[in-house]
């Protein structure tokens, strides 16, 4: 008898070419279409995916098409691999870049919604980042380590990360975000006219960052306003395929009429302008060809731009001082790495608004030979956010001319936070017993510093330091009463209105334990809860004395365990670094101590995590009781075993 055959053919329907007009060489195609063609070439079996499967009606369909949610993709190609005969999934999903662009132009609609990340709950697992494989969450450095939040101005609101199980994602619907009431237009009349560079020879510019910013479209104007003044213009744009997260380079030379340029590509060494949007792609090879350390000029955005390894490691180094050391090597010098992003963000409410800041800045530093009139101008017939990239060049400008206005301008109401990595191993013990006052009470903040006091005696600096991050994270685990805390402690609403303004409204993605249901991926089942779920957070958080007794309802859960357990074991890894003191294993012990610092996330997540690193943690207690002997005798056992085999060899 012959095995059942069996294909799956996934075909993937983008509805891009519809709206841009454009038409494929065999014409548009519907997702309906396409059914009933694979039914009429014999497909065994189809099934209909996408995110909004209710639009779709059955009678308009092939026969015995199944209509499924995007969500259930893994359990469906599960299902269809089992099928004799060929299959078809029909995937029906815009683009969510292209549906971000279609919106700042107005082509679609806009939904009031956006998602906030409470950085006081989040574990800083990146389950966030590994559902939405999205790189507007973005790393955010605290006082208790590496957080994520969601870069506002680069989010295409596609929402998935808050399928990541973590309940720090706050729903706002309604909200705008928080601008600054100054205007730029209202500080540019005071300014000076720069005295702009002559153009005797080509001014050669290029503009490195990250698609989808709006990097091209400052080539683009630049180039218009060449042309209105009447200079020629000519660019390049190195874009690859890079439509939205990925490297871009542009290439932009000006020239008068009578000496006009013929290659549009900047020679090696040949330009007189960086302006590095992304520090990142200026310091990649492409860019740092073109600069010269006695020609160029750099301006540079010093704002950490999460790169793709980003969304798969956690706590990937960005290594931004290498970063930026690279390029200041290669241009005149370091005067003008600013971080625009974050004084974009804070005067406009717009991150994209940098790269106009940017042009403002460089105009006013006289390092750009086009008329400001011009460049407006060129903003004007764009036609898309005309006020407010007008204004984000003035600030730009400003910023030229009086930095600390700008910043005073710019400076959060709140004092930011410092990020744990510059905290002293003094000041972490200090904030840490601080917390864990808060988070339960005096005698567990007692037992943490007495603990650490004995164990600075027998450890070096760097196992101390780990083991005052560690020790603090595992007697603080986040269980529901720490949710709830976190939730009815006013920093949070002081957080949000950091962000929101307006008459906005917010929910709570949570998965409670005493719910019942899954997600299709096995996972319990999150879901929305309103705002009335605040004072139930007051009042649960009240009851965190019950935590770890035998009255706690929730400390019979799984979760619970694994953090109590969590909490002996590194009790017991610091027993071992004061028995094994001055046996020259400090690495090791280093290491060890640092090991519950992987152990992120909630439910499933951490579960895993656990696993992990119990794997680790057996080995490297092995090698510390043998005092960094098992590693020795490995290496003699493996010096012996080539010594045979080469006598084999040659015998």
């Amino acid at each position: 008898m012959a095995a059942k055959a069996n294909i799956t053919y996934k075909i993937l329907y983008n509805d891009a070419v519809a709206m841009t007009g454009g038409q494929p060489v065999d014409g548009m195609l519907t997702p309906q279409q396409i059914t009933q063609q694979m039914h009429h070439e014999g497909v065994a079996h189809i099934v209909l995916m996408s995110d909004r499967p209710d639009v779709y009606k059955p009678a308009d369909l092939a026969p015995k098409t199944e209509i499924r949610h995007r969500d259930d993709i893994d359990a469906v190609m599960l299902e269809m691999r089992e099928m004799p005969g060929t299959t078809v999934i029909v995937f029906e999903q815009t683009c969510a870049a292209e549906k971000r662009r279609r919106r700042k132009r107005g082509k679609m609609e806009d939904p009031d919604m956006r998602l906030w990340i409470n950085p006081a709950v989040c574990e800083g697992c990146g389950d966030c980042s590994e559902k939405s494989n999205c790189i507007a969450i973005e790393p955010e450095e605290t006082e208790m380590g590496r957080k994520r939040r969601v870069n506002q101005s680069a989010c295409n609101k596609d929402f998935s990360c808050a399928k990541g199980f973590c309940p720090s994602f706050v729903t706002v619907r309604g909200g705008q975000l928080k601008k600054q009431k100054a205007k730029g237009g209202m500080v540019a009349a005071s300014l000076p006219e720069p005295t702009l560079p002559e153009i005797d020879r080509a001014w050669n510019l290029s503009i490195a960052g990250v698609g989808g910013t709006g990097v091209l479209t400052v080539g683009a104007l630049l180039g218009m306003a060449a042309h209105i003044e009447g200079k020629v213009p000519m660019i390049l744009d190195m874009a690859g395929l890079a439509q939205k997260g990925g490297a871009v380079l542009s290439h932009i030379r000006i020239s008068r009429p009578d000496r006009s340029v013929a290659a549009p590509r900047i020679a090696a060494g040949g330009a007189d302008l960086l302006l590095g949007a992304d520090s990142v792609v200026a310091a990649s090879k492409e860019s740092i060809v073109l600069c010269d350390p006695e020609r160029t000029q750099a301006i540079l955005n010093a704002n950490v731009t999460p790169v793709s390894d980003f969304v798969r490691l956690r706590d990937f180094d960005f290594r931004e001082t290498e970063v930026e050391t690279l390029v200041e090597k290669n241009v005149r010098n370091r005067d003008h790495f600013i971080n625009f992003t974050d004084l974009a963000t804070q005067l406009t409410g717009d991150a994209i608004s940098a790269n106009m800041m940017m042009l403002g800045y460089a105009w006013q530093q006289g390092l750009v030979p086009i008329g400001r009139d011009a460049i407006e101008q060129a903003v004007t017939l764009n036609g898309v956010a005309v006020q407010a990239n007008v204004a984000a060049f003035n600030w730009g400008r400003l910023l030229a001319h009086d930095p600390e206005a700008v910043t005073s301008a710019a400076s959060p109401a709140q004092v930011t936070a410092r990020p744990q990595n510059e905290l002293s191993t003094d000041e972490l013990i200090a904030h840490r017993s601080a917390h864990l006052t808060k988070y339960q009470n005096v005698r567990l903040a007692k037992r943490y510093t007495t603990r650490l006091a004995r164990l600075a005696k027998a450890v070096d600096a760097d196992t101390l330091r780990q083991a005052t991050i560690s020790y603090a994270a595992v007697l603080a685990y986040k269980d529901e009463y720490e949710v709830a805390r976190l939730y009815a402690d006013p920093s949070f609403r002081a957080n949000m209105e950091q962000t929101f303004v307006g008459d906005y409204k917010i929910a709570f993605n949570l998965a409670p334990p005493m719910l019942l249901g899954e997600e299709p991926s096995g996972r319990p089942k999150k879901r929305e809860f309103g705002p009335w779920i605040l004072p139930v957070f007051g009042v649960l958080a009240r009851f965190k004395g019950l935590r770890g007794t035998w009255a706690d309802p929730f400390g019979y859960g799984a979760d619970r365990k694994i953090e109590r357990e969590l909490i002996t074991l590194v009790e017991a890894d610091l027993d071992l670094a004061e028995s094994m003191a001055g046996k020259n294993v400090d690495p090791q012990i280093s290491r060890l101590l640092a090991l519950p610092q992987d152990i992120r996330g909630y439910g499933p997540v951490k579960e895993k995590a656990y696993n992990e690193a119990s794997v680790k943690r057996d080995a490297l207690r092995k090698t510390i009781k043998s005092g960094g002997s098992t590693t020795r005798v490995a290496a003699s056992e493996g010096k012996t075993m080539f010594n045979e085999l080469m006598t084999f060899d040659l015998g």
